[in-house]
């Protein structure tokens, strides 16, 4: 058995869902030529190409937004916001719209994307890269906020972030 951290498995997880469905992409900052800030998809714009490997402006709530839009379209976006820290900006996208779409439309719509968020990362960040923000949103009826600990568990639940309907 292969041994892999978190970032490696999140890469090869995510690049396996690429592969067995067109409808998985990626968005965010610096995802596509630069691979991610930790690398989690690097590689990912040579082989999947521009329309599934798309990089962002610096721009949160754009970020979140475009990939609510997606996902009520039928794709199945994993948009990557480069740490926690900085995802307030995008809190109203996804507390107001993205987790009560399913509510508002008595069950009409979805909206089933994967919003990824690294925090820390050994980047000795401080303030600005070490925020646990999950708590935000854990308390959000239509939000589901995962924490994995090992690869195994981010394996697990990336796989079925991206499969939740």
């Amino acid at each position: 058995m292969s041994e892999k951290n978190v970032v490696q498995t999140i890469h090869d997880t995510l690049w396996d869902a690429m592969k067995s469905d067109d409808r998985v992409l990626v968005l965010g900052e610096d995802v596509g030529a630069r691979g991610g800030v930790f690398r989690a998809t690097a590689g990912f714009l040579e082989e999947f190409g521009e329309t599934r490997v798309i990089d962002t402006p610096l721009a949160e709530s754009s970020i979140v937004g475009v990939a609510i839009g997606m996902a009520m379209h039928g794709l199945l976006p994993v948009a990557e916001i480069q740490f926690a820290d900085f995802i307030h900006p995008a809190f109203d996208q996804l507390v107001s719209e993205a987790a009560r779409i399913r509510y508002r439309s008595d069950g009409d719509f979805a909206c089933p994307l994967v919003v990824r968020t690294p925090w820390g990362g050994g980047v000795h960040g401080a303030l600005y890269h070490s925020q646990s923000i999950e708590s935000f949103y854990g308390h959000v009826p239509g939000i589901k906020v995962v924490v994995p600990s090992t690869p195994y568990d981010a394996k697990g639940m990336l796989l079925a972030a991206i499969d939740d309907p």
